[in-house]
């Protein structure tokens, strides 16, 4: 049978309107039907422990809702953040917990909103080749944990972040001073690869870095900067393949008789 195309037009504002009521029925129902603070509350974990958080994100909201001064409110602020959070709903968990210390910056939870503020930015990171903005938000929210709170168990956990974060920003460093590095752009390099030895020194692409400058400054006719660097890289990591790359690269330009000796500094 070949439905008419009123008769399709009506069937499917019939569905609509069925879909419709029917999520307006369930919003009335949360917005008309009061209940015990305590019953709300524990009927929003119940959906947090079955891992319905859109369910349970709903409760919290409607606990703020029904009893906003009450203590059960200030928990359900942080729940809500957190079961966003284990939604990887990141910026509703980042927002919430904003809220959160918003109301209560002194409160008992604010370590913990910190920290979920920072775990959100963390599981945001992307890859080096796209851009870090976020990676720099979670280097910053984690930071201020570590600040705010050391020695604590966030704090500790932040830290060990911190040093992934760090590590993640040297690497766009190092990938943009590589695309500088292929199309002889050299002054634009040694900035970039510069920036890595002097502020992540302590990632893993430190080596390559002194490496690249080496390469940089024998391009640049700049040799003196160059047998520098290599002191630098013979120094803080004699047994990296970068140091015996450096090495042999040095020997190629007949540097290796004007070498100083090995010293940790840094590169002018």
């Amino acid at each position: 049978m070949v439905l008419s195309s009123r008769t399709c037009l009506f069937l499917v504002c019939g569905a609509l309107l069925v879909t419709s009521c029917s999520s307006n029925r369930r919003a009335r129902d949360l917005a008309y039907v009061e209940r015990p603070v305590e019953a709300l509350y524990n009927a929003a974990a119940d959906e947090m422990d079955a891992r319905d958080y859109v369910s349970a994100i709903e409760l919290f909201n409607e606990v703020e809702r029904q009893h906003p001064y009450s203590e059960w409110a200030r928990r359900s602020t942080l729940m809500s953040a957190y079961a966003s959070y284990r939604s990887r709903r990141y910026d509703d968990a980042v927002s919430t917990a904003q809220r959160y210390l918003a109301l209560n910056p002194a409160g008992q939870g604010a370590p913990y909103a910190h920290y979920l503020i920072a775990l959100s930015y963390f599981q945001q990171i992307v890859d080096v080749g796209r851009d870090q903005k976020t990676t720099e938000l979670a280097r910053d929210a984690l930071t201020d944990v570590v600040r705010r709170y050391p020695g604590s168990d966030y704090a500790r956990d932040a830290q060990v972040k911190i040093d992934m974060v760090r590590d993640q920003l040297a690497g766009k460093d190092m990938e943009i001073g590589r695309w500088y590095l292929r199309r002889n752009q050299h002054l634009a390099a040694v900035n970039r690869f510069k920036t890595v030895v002097d502020e992540y020194e302590t990632t893993s692409h430190a080596p390559e870095a002194l490496y690249r400058l080496i390469e940089c400054y024998i391009s640049l006719g700049v040799m003196d900067q160059a047998v520098a660097a290599a002191s630098v890289l013979g120094y803080n990591y004699p047994d990296s393949e970068w140091y015996e790359d450096g090495y042999r690269l040095l020997d190629r330009q007949g540097l290796l008789d004007v070498a100083p000796p090995r010293v940790s500094a840094s590169v002018e």
